[in-house]
């Protein structure tokens, strides 16, 4: 195809995805929540094939009047870190035993 071109995986990619997944596995282990900003919680609404994102009762439209943009708190789960890091040293070691080119 013109334009594309193809990269192949050598050691040094190889290293740096693992280290980048040993390190958002870290970043995952230390927070406890975070707080989606206003367009990705719409995106996730949308994704998730609900209507809207908050309830059309009349409270919810003077919560919207104070505070107009909805977020959603994503709870990561507690081994979604330790899976990254794991994955994350496999791949590292594996670049490590990786012939030299």
């Amino acid at each position: 195809m013109m334009g594309m071109i193809a990269m192949d995986m050598n050691r040094n990619r190889y290293f740096m995805i693992g280290v980048l997944l040993i390190l958002l596995g870290v970043q995952f282990r230390m927070v406890d929540s975070f707080v989606l900003n206003e367009p990705t919680t719409r995106a996730m609404a949308k994704m998730s094939k609900k209507s809207n994102v908050v309830a059309q009762d009349s409270f919810s439209n003077f919560l919207m009047q104070v505070h107009p943009k909805p977020t959603k708190r994503v709870h990561p789960p507690r081994w979604l870190g330790l899976a990254m890091i794991a994955v994350g040293t496999v791949v590292s070691l594996h670049a490590i035993a990786m012939p030299r080119e």
